[in-house]
C-alpha cells in the first residue's frame, strides 16, 4: 500500500510503498479520505527542515537527553542513537474516514463506514489499523469527505466543552482557522452568541456566513464585544496558532468577571496577571479531543470509561458526526482543496508556502487501494542483496523494530556473516524503513510470514516484552533457532511454555543478555578465573525515571522495571561466578507519587557456590552520575566496570585500567555474532535468571526470601 512519510533529516514529503497493517485490538480500515492538519503537521515539517542546530534549538529537552547519553554512553554512541532516530521517517496524519476491511473488535463489522482518529493510527495511508476506541461509525447521510474532519472536529468540541457554556451565553473565538470555524458552528448549535476574531478579512466573512453573530479584527474589538454583551464574554476560546501572547492578552480584556478562557491553539502563554487577577478569570488549556487521550488502557486496549466520564474522545467524535448529520455543521464550505494521495507532496507544498488560500485540505484515496497490497512488500532492485556473505551462511529473519532494536541491535547486522531475509513489525512504516536501511529482502506486518519462510533458519525477536515468550515458542515450533531479547518471559506460564517448546524442538534459544559478551566483562571474568573463594558482587543501577506512561510500566506489555531490567544484572552475576542463583531476598520502596513499587529495590542473591550478589536499582539518582557500576570482590582482589566504558582491576596493590572514550562496549555485536555462528547458549542459566526475577517480585510482595527452583518449569 501507499503511505505519506516525512523524512526527518531533510523535511521532504514522500509517498512510499509499505506493507498493509494487520489488525490488533481494533479494525483495519481502507481509507477514502484523510484530512491534513495544517497546524500540527506543518510544525513537524518545519522542524524537520531545519539544520541540526535548528532542531537542537527547537528541542532543548532532547538535547539535554543526548548530552546525558554522552556522559554515560560516550559521544559516538550518543551521536549514533540520535542520528538513528532522525533516520526513521515519520508518519503524518491523525484524522481519516473509510471502510472496515478487517475487524478484531465486536463493535465493528467488515463493511462498516467509520471515522478514525489518533496520531500513529489514522495516518495518511491507503490502509490504517486503528484501536476500537479511536474509531466510530459514520451516520447515514454523512459522506466520507465530511467524516474525515471528525478528529479535528472533536478537538473543537472538547474545547467548547471546556468553556462550560450554556444556552444564550456570549462566547468569543479568537483565531478563525479550521478549528476556530468549527468552534463557531458548534457554539451556535449549542445556542450561544458568538463573536469571531481574526486578522484575515476572508476568514471573518466566512465566519459570519457560518453563523457568527459578530466578527471583528483587533481594531475596535472592545467596542464590538460590548455591543454583543455589555458584561464581556462569558467565555473566550483561543484557537489561534502563534508564538505571540497577544491572543491571551486580548482574551483577558474580553472575558467578563469570573469568566473562562480556554486555550485550544498553540499560542504564547504570558498571561497578564493584573488583568486576570482583577477579573478573577480562569484559564484552561484544552487537551486534544477528550478524556482517554494519552491513556494506554483507553486508546490501545479499548477499555472504555464509565458513563459519568460523559464526553470521552470517542463520544466527542460521535457527537461531532451527529451535528454534521443534522446539518448543524457545514463542512463543504471549509474544504478548499482535495489532492490524490500521489500528489501529497504538492498538498504540503501548498500549505507550507501559502501560495493559495486554504482551510480544509483533503487527501483522496483510490477505491480498492493501489496495486501494492498484502502484508508483505519486497524491496525493488538489488538493494537488499548488496552485502557479501560467506557461501552457506545462515538466513536471519527479524521481528520487531523499536528504539532498542534500531539503536543497539540492527546497526550490527551489516557486519554479521548472515543473509538478511525478512523483517516484521506491527506497522508498515517501521518495517519498510528497517528493511531498506539494513538490506532485508522483504518486509511484512505479519510475523508469521517470517516463521513460514523456509529460507529463514534463524529468527531474532525484539518486540515488546509480553510478546517475547509466545513469539519465541512459535519460532521454535517452526524449526527456527531463536535469539529473543530480554526478558525471556514476563510470567511463569510463559516461561514453562518456552522450556517445553525448546525441549521438544531441540532448537537453540539465546536471550539478549548482552553484558556477558562485553570485552570488558570477559576480561573481568578472566581476572577472577582461578579464584579460591566465593565472590561478593554489587551491581548498582542509577536508572533515572522512565515516564509513567511508557509501555515498560504496563503490567501486561512490560512487566515493570524489575522484570524488564533486573534480569540483565542477575545474568551478569551468573556469568562472573559461573554459578546458579538459588535464593533471593528483595525489598522495595513503597510507591508514593510518581514512584512505582518495583522501580526502586535491592535484591540480594545467593549462588550455589556460596557467592552472594546485590542488585541496587533506583530511579532516584542524578542522571549525570554513572548509570551502571558493578563491583566484584574476591581473593583479595577487586574488579569494577563503570557504564561498560571503564574497567578497573586491582590485586596486591597493582591497578590495571582500561577506558573507552568514544563509546560503550556492552556486548551487542559480540552476542549477535555468537548467535549467528551457532554458539551454544546457557539456556538453563537464562531460565534461572528469569526465575530469579520472578522470585524477587514475590519476595518484595511477601517480605520473605524465595528459593529458585528450575524444577518449577521442568528443567
Amino acid at each position: 500500500m501507499k503511505q505519506v512519510l516525512l523524512d526527518l533529516q531533510s523535511g521532504s514529503i514522500q509517498v512510499e510503498n509499505v506493507p498493509v497493517p494487520t489488525v490488533t485490538r481494533g479494525v483495519v480500515v481502507e481509507n477514502a479520505y484523510s484530512l491534513i492538519s495544517a497546524g500540527t503537521e506543518s510544525s513537524l515539517i518545519n522542524l524537520a527542515q531545519q539544520s541540526l542546530v535548528g532542531k537542537a534549538k527547537a528541542r532543548p529537552d532532547d538535547v539535554k537527553k543526548v548530552l546525558q547519553k554522552v556522559g554515560t554512553d560516550g559521544p559516538l554512541s550518543a551521536y549514533q542513537q540520535a542520528m538513528s532516530r532522525l533516520a526513521k521517517p515519520e508518519s503524518l496524519g491523525y484524522s481519516c474516514a473509510g471502510t472496515v476491511v478487517t475487524t478484531g473488535a465486536d463493535d465493528f463489522e467488515v463493511g462498516d463506514r467509520v471515522a478514525c482518529a489518533g496520531a500513529g493510527y489514522a495516518v495518511h495511508a491507503e490502509y490504517v489499523s486503528v484501536p476500537k476506541n479511536l474509531c466510530v461509525r459514520i451516520p447515514e447521510g454523512v459522506s466520507f469527505r465530511e467524516a474525515a474532519f471528525t478528529t479535528v472536529g472533536s478537538i473543537a468540541m472538547h474545547g467548547v466543552r471546556n468553556a462550560e457554556v450554556t444556552v444564550g451565553e456570549n462566547v468569543a473565538v479568537i483565531g478563525l482557522g479550521l478549528i476556530g470555524l468549527l468552534c463557531v458552528q458548534i457554539l451556535k448549535a449549542a445556542g450561544c452568541r458568538v463573536i469571531g476574531i481574526d486578522i484575515d478579512r476572508e476568514k471573518l466573512s466566512l465566519a459570519a456566513s457560518l453563523g457568527a453573530d459578530v466578527v471583528s479584527n483587533y481594531d475596535g474589538l472592545t467596542e464590538r464585544m460590548r455591543a454583543l454583551s455589555p458584561f464581556g464574554a462569558d467565555a473566550v476560546v483561543i484557537t489561534a496558532a502563534t508564538r505571540s501572547s497577544a491572543p491571551i492578552e486580548a482574551a483577558g480584556h474580553l472575558v467578563r468577571d469570573k469568566g473562562r478562557v480556554v486555550v485550544v491553539g498553540n499560542v504564547g502563554m504570558n498571561v497578564p496577571r493584573d488583568i486576570f487577577y482583577e477579573k478573577e478569570a480562569e484559564v484552561v488549556v484544552s487537551r486534544s479531543y477528550g478524556p482517554g487521550r494519552y491513556d494506554r488502557n483507553y486508546e490501545e486496549r479499548g477499555i472504555d470509561y464509565p458513563i459519568y466520564v460523559r464526553w470521552t474522545e470517542r463520544r466527542n467524535m460521535e457527537a461531532f458526526l451527529e451535528l454534521v448529520r443534522q446539518k448543524r455543521i457545514d463542512l463543504d464550505r471549509l474544504i478548499t482543496h482535495t489532492f490524490p494521495l500521489d500528489d501529497a507532496p504538492e498538498a504540503y507544498n501548498l500549505i507550507n508556502t501559502g501560495k493559495e488560500r486554504f482551510i480544509g485540505v483533503l487527501l483522496q484515496y483510490s477505491p480498492n487501494g493501489s496495486s501494492v497490497s498484502g502484508t508483505v512488500t519486497r524491496l525493488p532492485g538489488p538493494e537488499g542483496r548488496r552485502r557479501k556473505v560467506p557461501v552457506g551462511a545462515r538466513t536471519l529473519g527479524c521481528i520487531g523494530a523499536g528504539v532498542h532494536a534500531q539503536s543497539a541491535l540492527y546497526p550490527h547486522l551489516p557486519g554479521l556473516p548472515v543473509n538478511l531475509g525478512g523483517v516484521a513489525t506491527a506497522t508498515g512504516l517501521s518495517a519498510q524503513t528497517v528493511a531498506k536501511k539494513y538490506g532485508f529482502s522483504y518486509c511484512t506486518t505479519d510475523y508469521q510470514k517470517i516463521l513460514e519462510d523456509p529460507g529463514i533458519d534463524a529468527v531474532m525477536i525484539a518486540t515488546r516484552n509480553d510478546l517475547h515468550a509466545p513469539m519465541a515458542i512459535d519460532a521454535l515450533r517452526a524449526g527456527k533457532d531463536v535469539f529473543v531479547e530480554k526478558p525471556l518471559a514476563t510470567d511463569i506460564d510463559g516461561l514453562r511454555g518456552l522450556v517445553a517448546a525448546q525441549n521438544e524442538s531441540g532448537q537453540r534459544l539465546m536471550v539478549g543478555f548482552n553484558r556477558r559478551y562485553s570485552p570488558l566483562s570477559r576480561k573481568m571474568k578472566e581476572f577472577f578465573g582461578n579464584r579460591a573463594t566465593p565472590v561478593v558482587l554489587h551491581y548498582r543501577v542509577n536508572a533515572g525515571q522512565i515516564p509513567p506512561e511508557h509501555w515498560v510500566h504496563d503490567d501486561e506489555q512490560g512487566g515493570g522495571m524489575l522484570i524488564s531490567e533486573c534480569c540483565h544484572f542477575i545474568d551478569f552475576m551468573q556469568y562472573i561466578t559461573g554459578a546458579r542463583p538459588v535464593q533471593v531476598y528483595a525489598r522495595a520502596i513503597e510507591p508514593t507519587g510518581t514512584l512505582r513499587k518495583y522501580d526502586n529495590f535491592q535484591a540480594t542473591l545467593t549462588f550455589d557456590d556460596g557467592s552472594v550478589g546485590t542488585v541496587t536499582y533506583t530511579t532516584l539518582g542524578d542522571r549525570s552520575y554513572p548509570k551502571e557500576t558493578v563491583e566484584v570482590f574476591c581473593d583479595n582482589a577487586v574488579g569494577r566496570i563503570t557504564d561498560f566504558r571503564d574497567l578497573e582491576l586491582r590485586r596486591d596493590g597493582k591497578v590495571s585500567r582500561e577506558r573507552r572514550w568514544l563509546t560503550q562496549e556492552k556486548g551487542f555485536a559480540e552476542e549477535l555474532l555468537a548467535f549467528v555462528k551457532g554458539e551454544e547458549p546457557d539456556f538453563a542459566g537464562n531460565v534461572a535468571t528469569t526465575l530469579a526475577t520472578f522470585a524477587a517480585w514475590e519476595s518484595i510482595d511477601t517480605g520473605t526470601p524465595q528459593k529458585i527452583d528450575l524444577g518449577l518449569v521442568g528443567l
